[in-house]
């Protein structure tokens, strides 16, 4: 595959290494106004770093943009003659939707809107996925492409909101409750590092057993708990105190607030 990355910044850069890392790419192309930062991929051999979005879009049939929502339309309109039928355009720029896109471009385009997280840096990103019409004769190209650096799913655009809650604001919501976990396990006599270790690993043992298993996470609830035990005491504890009720609420308080900067 011939892959631009138009916009190698932390995002760019982090979509980048997955693919190179598992040699997803027969050349790629990494853009950026000033280049010196990222002169080292040059290294890989089939790397081009260069500031000229234009020489990227000639010489690729995939492009990845991840650039700042600001400069988006600007860096569409200065390529969108260089666009042909081969092209894959593929969007990681949050609240960007395809029809605006569209609107820019055409509708005779392969677009494909994603949202990974921040996890894409260590290959586990939960990345979603829309497009439009004839995007979906591509979108086996773009779940290949981010199933290198996590796990896809194919979702409406109207969802996408919704997902940037869940997957990305997410990320911060799951370091809060490690955090939690931390603090608990430091007042228990913990040192912090090991308190952090114990609360890293076993938040990725609860996911890794929910992702093998395919169990409901009641299922490996039961399995830990019993009568008259510590475990269900816990739990009771924190429901006592909202732990579910206060997660959702924030879930939901987020999804308005990103409901709102969308109309503003």
């Amino acid at each position: 595959m011939k892959i631009a990355i138009i916009g190698a910044g932390n995002l760019g850069l982090a979509i980048a290494k997955g693919i190179l890392h598992t040699n997803g790419a027969t050349t790629m192309y990494l853009t950026k106004r000033n280049t010196k930062s990222i002169q080292e991929y040059e290294k890989y051999g089939n790397v081009t770093v260069t500031s000229d979005n234009e020489e990227a879009v000639k010489n690729s049939d995939i492009l990845i943009f991840a650039v700042q929502p600001g400069h988006f339309t600007s860096i569409l309109e200065q390529t969108k003659a260089l666009l042909t039928e081969k092209h894959v355009i593929i969007s990681t720029i949050t609240g960007f939707s395809i029809p605006k896109i569209e609107g820019i471009i055409g509708s005779d385009k392969f677009i494909i809107r994603s949202m990974p997280n921040t996890a894409i840096s260590v290959g586990k990103s939960m990345t979603c996925i829309c497009s439009n019409e004839l995007g979906k004769k591509r979108i086996d190209l773009a779940k290949a492409i981010f199933n290198r650096m996590g796990h896809t799913m194919e979702i409406p655009e109207e969802q996408m909101q919704a997902a940037t809650v869940i997957c990305a604001s997410g990320i911060a919501f799951w370091m809060r409750l490690i955090r939690a976990t931390t603090q608990g396990a430091i007042q228990l006599g913990f040192d912090a590092k090991e308190a952090q270790e114990l609360a890293m690993h076993t938040c990725n043992g609860a996911a890794s057993l929910l992702i093998e298993s395919g169990s409901h996470p009641e299922e490996e609830i039961d399995r830990v708990t019993t009568p008259k035990g510590c475990t269900i005491e816990g739990l009771n504890e924190m429901e006592h105190q909202g732990l579910s009720s206060s997660l959702i609420r924030g879930i939901v308080s987020s999804f308005e607030k990103i409901s709102q900067i969308k109309k503003g």
